[in-house]
């Protein structure tokens, strides 16, 4: 048996977290199935899996083998669809990065089209606020919020947010609206960081094009854009967020806009994905449907 059809018999037993589920599925004996990964992870020289008489469980190995082995098998499969032009060709799994807002407003509630269109692919969806490593990882691609760090990534840019101060009426009608930034010294602030136990900078604000901070007082500090946008509904302080994801609530009134005046910089919306030579076809259709999407949204770069 060759090493790829030991792949597709390890990530088959890997889902199924069975040797006699996969054996089934795959119309073999269960000997050869076991043979074909004892044989893999001895071409390998790791454990792939640990067994016992109740369970089987990937090692710590065996789940970064998994995640490339899939990845790999996909564009196999695409590989030998490449010569076929309808959508249904493309298959494989797409894995994607995105802010909790963009995917919540934006791209779920059209999601069911891009499956209709590409019903052979699967989407892993990632909503989390923290910076993912896109090739540890095994992200296809990223929508990113931002500055691009890692000058080893590809950045295809998007758009631009406009960042909008929002308070709740209950808030000012505790604190009274700010007018000029002096006043926001009987202010408090919502203050989001990446990790909690960092220092935030204040209420950000821009003078000409140079990005200033007024330092405010906050009682409440989160790591989540959800949590930020609760608390600002909940009246705990004042925000400055993507005007895309604060305009429902503003046109219901819900929030308020404060301190129009002040606009913090624009935010950088752009789609990351790994630098190499080729990109796979279905993650190429994905990103850019994605650009189609979003890019509405969004202000011109």
């Amino acid at each position: 048996m060759n090493r790829i059809e030991a792949m597709h018999i390890f990530v088959r037993v890997a889902e199924l977290a069975s040797f006699t589920k996969a054996a089934d599925h795959l119309g073999l004996p269960k000997a050869s199935v076991s043979t074909a990964v004892q044989q893999l992870e001895a071409q390998l020289g790791t454990q792939l899996l640990h067994r016992t008489t109740r369970k089987v469980q990937m090692t710590q190995d065996g789940q970064r083998f998994y995640e490339r082995a899939k990845s790999l098998l996909a564009d196999m499969d695409e590989l030998g669809a490449m010569f076929q032009h309808a959508p249904q060709s493309l298959r494989g799994r797409l894995r994607v990065d995105m802010n909790s807002s963009i995917a919540r407003h934006q791209v779920i509630p059209r999601l069911p089209e891009f499956m209709r269109e590409h019903p052979q692919i699967e989407v892993e969806l990632s909503c989390s606020d923290r910076r993912v490593d896109v090739v540890g990882e095994g992200f296809d691609c990223v929508v990113r919020v931002g500055t691009l760090e890692d000058s080893s990534l590809v950045a295809r840019p998007l758009g631009t947010l406009r960042i909008v101060n929002c308070a709740s009426p209950a808030y000012i009608e505790r604190h009274g609206a700010p007018l000029e930034l002096c006043d926001l010294a009987n202010h408090h602030m919502i203050h989001y960081v990446s990790t909690l136990g960092q220092r935030p900078p204040g209420f950000e604000y821009l003078e000409g094009s140079t990005c200033r901070y007024e330092p405010m007082r906050g009682v409440f500090t989160v790591n989540s854009i959800d949590a930020y946008e609760a608390g600002c509904l909940a009246g705990l302080g004042i925000i400055q967020s993507p005007c895309t994801g604060m305009r429902k609530w503003l046109q219901q009134g819900a929030l308020v806009e404060v301190l129009p005046q002040y606009h913090a910089e624009p935010m950088t919306v752009s789609l990351i994905y790994a630098q190499r030579r080729n990109i796979s076809v279905r993650v190429q259709t994905f990103m850019d449907w994605l650009a189609h999407v979003i890019v509405p949204y969004l202000d011109e770069v």
